[in-house]
């Protein structure tokens, strides 16, 4: 069975306001008997990391080496689309995450993130946006690049996340190498950036005004953040990263707030030696709920259709290291239980999202992957 074990904030030594709660998993949740059906609605995808919904039915789906694809309602794929940015496609790098702009049915503009790469080898994550006209993307402009590049093809991130008054939020990594820049504010590195949509800063961002650091930057203290999600009753932007080993994380991502990484942190290194000065710091945030072990999540959205009304208000999100999508019940910010689904499908669950017809969608994570359909049992 699951077990979570909820400390209160006082035996943490925390402030009430330095956290909303904690939760830690000492074993992987209970395999939950499927309710639903499976339903393979494309396949034959090359590490597909991301999906989106045009309004007509059909879905944006990136492939990681570097393709964005048209997927119809029947699964048929259409050749690459046109106009997509080369990616810096090695290790975790490539074609990450794709979007469409709240209005995006009057002006059809599509925003991707992806690693990218100078003339020096140096690679970040990047956001770039154009108008879909038939199989091409037209007009494409880079409205963001993570400051500085670096060296290795690790963290990237990364997730896009539109507001409900229609600014954009992406999420990063730290690179890896670059893990104790994380924790200052000249650069981008294990940041979450808050920009308009054609890449200007909001006037109202937490650091605009605050010599020397980056006036886009939202939140610090990640690690590498590939999970992104807006909360549909109270608009706020939640997040996943990855831990090392242990110290996956849940935060509510909240404007100006330090996250941590690398001075706290759930989890140890790989070689077992231990991480920054321990788990707790006053001023530094403790997140919703960590793994430990690590799950690897990737994907996460909240469920709010009808067609599985017992999960209405249930958080999703991807396990790649044991390859299920955990449904997490809440109460509020309270993590009440989790949940194992898709373990018959023994791959990776690399996103998840909640379809305009409330059905709930994954993309698989392997060189053959697959777009995958829950529907009810």
């Amino acid at each position: 069975m699951n077990r979570l074990v909820l400390p209160l904030l006082a035996s943490l030594g925390l402030a009430a306001s330095s956290a909303v709660f904690a939760a830690e998993q000492e074993a992987e949740p209970a395999a939950e008997k499927p309710n639903y059906k499976l339903v393979t609605v494309a396949e034959g995808l090359e590490f597909p990391w991301s999906l989106a919904f045009l309004p007509d039915g059909r879905m944006l789906v990136t492939e990681r080496p570097g393709r964005l694809r048209i997927v119809t309602a029947d699964g048929q794929l259409s050749p690459p689309v046109t106009g997509v940015p080369a990616v810096f496609a090695q290790r975790q790098g490539g074609l990450l995450d794709v979007a469409l702009d709240p209005q995006f049915a009057s002006n059809a503009r599509v925003y991707l993130s992806y690693a990218e790469a100078d003339a020096a080898g140096l690679a970040g994550t990047a956001v770039a946006r154009g108008k879909l006209v038939g199989n091409a993307l037209t007009e494409v402009e880079v409205i963001y690049r993570q400051t500085p590049k670096s060296e290795g093809g690790l963290h990237f991130g990364s997730r896009l996340a539109f507001a409900p008054d229609g600014k954009l939020f992406i999420t990063q990594g730290d690179r890896y190498l670059m893990k104790d820049m994380a924790q200052t504010l000249d650069n981008d590195f294990g940041k979450v950036v808050r920009i308009n949509p054609d890449g200007s800063i909001p006037t109202d961002n937490p650091f605009v005004r605050t010599a020397g650091a980056r006036p886009e930057i939202w939140s610090y203290g990640h690690r590498n953040m590939q999970g992104a999600a807006i909360h549909p009753q109270t608009g706020k932007l939640w997040t996943h990263e990855h831990g090392a080993m242990g110290g996956d994380e849940i935060n509510l991502d909240e404007a100006g707030k330090n996250y941590g990484w690398p001075v706290i942190t759930w989890g140890i290194n790989y070689d077992g030696k231990p991480i920054g000065i321990g788990t707790t710091k006053e001023g530094m945030e403790q997140p919703l709920l960590y793994w430990k072990p690590s799950i690897a999540p990737s994907g996460m959205a909240f469920y709010t259709g009808d067609k599985f009304s017992a999960w209405r208000g249930n958080l999703f999100v991807g396990s790649m290291k044991f390859a299920y999508l955990n449904r997490i019940e809440l109460d509020g910010t309270t993590v009440k239980a989790e949940h194992k689904l898709l373990t018959e499908v023994n791959e990776r669950i690399r996103s998840v999202r909640q379809g305009p017809d409330g059905y709930i969608y994954v993309t698989t994570d392997t060189p053959k992957g697959r777009v995958l359909r829950l529907e009810p049992g």
